[in-house]
């Protein structure tokens, strides 16, 4: 099974990226899919906060960080690479992989590559899809629309949307819930992640004394992203390139 890169980002801040890729990991460790991750909100690393164990904190700008990423993919022995892109950050990284030959090897299907892009609930966010679409060929492109932060998502118009993916080959659409409130704001206040928040376990590993309704709420969006996720074949046509997915026992 060839690797798989994937990369979560967005050029528009405060759209819940580091959510989104919290999100992904746990879902593949649901799974029984390892995965490891790179965090390029240098130096601070606000994934790694999450997953201290499986997650390095990188400059994606600086050319070792790079070889860090691309040149173990093969020798990992971690089918999944996941690389939370910084706030703003989305063209940047798209260029910079066009320019240094990544893009072209998944062309090439030299390994899989997806791109989640997280965008918010504003018609800049929409805007985003015109500005990256010339790299998305060979690209796994799914349009994730987060409402974590907002209670509405704007409903855009269906002409300008059909507009922009048509551009865009393979393009899958997500919508991800709002999360209540007060239980997001214990998960991130836990530090744990929302798998670990769910089985009432602490960050170092004991038993937990998260509240039994909280723990009710993430567990009920978790399914509901889980859903999300096997209607858009998240294993079978990223991790597997379409060929179906091959998951740990």
């Amino acid at each position: 099974m060839k690797p798989t890169l994937i990369l979560v980002g967005a050029d528009k801040g405060g759209v819940g990226k580091t959510t989104m890729s919290r999100s992904l990991l746990d879902y593949f460790a649901r799974k029984n899919v390892l995965t490891r991750a790179f965090d390029t909100e240098n130096p601070r690393g606000s994934l790694r906060r999450f997953y201290p164990g499986i997650t390095e904190v990188i400059d994606l700008s600086n050319v070792a960080h790079q070889m860090k990423v691309l040149d173990t993919m093969e020798t990992a022995n971690v089918p999944v690479t996941i690389v939370d892109l910084k706030a703003g950050n989305l063209s940047y990284s798209l260029d910079l992989f066009e320019r240094i030959g990544v893009l072209e090897a998944a062309r090439n299907n030299v390994f899989n590559l997806g791109l989640v892009h997280v965008v918010g609930p504003s018609i800049a966010s929409l805007d985003e899809i015109g500005e990256i679409g010339k790299y998305l060929q060979g690209v796994q492109y799914i349009l994730a629309r987060n409402s974590i932060n907002e209670t509405n998502f704007f409903e855009w118009d269906e002409g300008t949307t059909r507009k922009y993916f048509s551009t865009i080959p393979k393009a899958q659409e997500i919508n991800i819930p709002k999360l209540n409130e007060m239980a997001y704001e214990q998960v991130d206040l836990s530090g744990v992640t929302f798998k670990d928040f769910i089985d009432n376990r602490a960050a170092d590993g004991s038993a937990g004394k998260f509240s039994f309704v909280l723990r009710g709420y993430v567990r009920k969006w978790c399914n509901e992203i889980d859903a999300e996720y096997a209607r858009v074949q998240l294993l079978q046509e990223i991790v597997a390139g379409g060929r179906g997915a091959q998951a740990h026992p």
